[in-house]
């Protein structure tokens, strides 16, 4: 009996010691891919400035025509119309967002029966599973010629694309801004309703101040999601390489003129190493946005 127990025992050391290196050799494979997709990244954005000697003042000028030159010989490789253009969008698709998002947050999490609030998730589901080229179809379709009536002009712009990220952030938001809300703890809302609060007051001065820092993750993470967007954002923003001057203006965001211009280029020329720029620039702020979520959510966490 004692052989037979040892020998059970050292046949599950043996599952353990495999089940321990094959979750070492997927988090080791993992660690590599992220690596070597940043510094294959970071190599093609630096060659711009080390391989094609543009300086920062160029890159980030107001003029974009990689394939052309300026009166003094140097190449029009300015990106910041398109900078501005995402981080416009971006914010202005949250700042929509935001207010709609956590109407809708509270009422699943805190007004809703149990089959509402059930009805409420699984359009939010709904929502997140539609492909990024509906949007874009549907804001080509009826947003773009619903402000060309409204205001003249194409249509396409800033706006155009705001409105259509709006919708493509908002169950992320909201799902997320929900599932903290929930969180918050049961003895608060008691203690509130105790001390004679009302519901609105409760939600409003207690809830939604307990749920913050999940809340700003939520924000955060939407525009992650905006900010990278490039198909939907593409159709209806304008694809004019120009600084906008408003928000009818026919403009171009990182995403779009990547998806536009990238498979008219040859490797290893600049129009090409330019365009990796670009992408070094979306890579960087993905990163600020993930160090953001890590930031709040450390010095924001309820206590237990």
């Amino acid at each position: 009996m004692i052989q037979d127990e040892l020998t059970h025992s050292s046949r599950e050391t043996r599952q353990d010691t495999r089940g321990r290196a094959l979750t070492y050799l997927s988090i080791g494979l993992v660690v590599v891919l992220v690596v070597a997709i940043i510094y294959f990244i970071a190599a093609r954005g630096v060659a711009t400035f080390t391989t094609n000697h543009v300086t920062l003042s160029e890159f980030f000028g107001i003029n974009w025509q990689p394939t052309a030159t300026d009166s003094n010989g140097r190449p029009e490789v300015g990106a910041l119309p398109m900078m501005v253009t995402s981080f416009s969008v971006t914010i202005l698709a949250a700042l929509v967002a935001t207010p709609f998002a956590l109407s809708v947050a509270m009422f699943m999490t805190d007004i809703a029966e149990r089959r509402g609030a059930k009805l409420l998730q699984a359009v939010i589901e709904l929502l997140v599973g539609i492909p990024s080229v509906v949007y874009g179809f549907i804001g080509l379709a009826v947003v773009v010629p619903f402000l060309r009536r409204l205001a003249g002009g194409t249509g396409f712009g800033i706006l155009a694309g705001t409105i259509v990220l709006c919708v493509m952030v908002l169950p992320t938001v909201t799902s997320l801004a929900a599932a903290s809300i929930r969180a918050v703890p049961l003895s608060l809302r008691q203690a509130s309703y105790a001390m004679g609060a009302t519901r609105w007051q409760t939600l409003r001065k207690v809830v939604l101040r307990a749920a913050t820092p999940g809340i700003i993750t939520a924000i955060i993470l939407g525009m992650a999601r905006a900010f990278g967007e490039a198909l939907a954002v593409q159709m209806v923003i304008g694809n004019t390489t120009v600084l906008p001057r408003g928000l009818f203006t026919p403009t171009s965001t990182l995403t779009s003129t990547l998806t536009t211009e990238m498979g008219n280029t040859v490797p290893g020329t600049l129009q090409n190493n330019v365009l990796w720029s670009l992408a070094l620039i979306l890579l960087a702020m993905s990163l600020v946005f993930n160090l953001l979520v890590r930031l709040v959510g450390r010095k924001g966490a309820l206590p237990s």
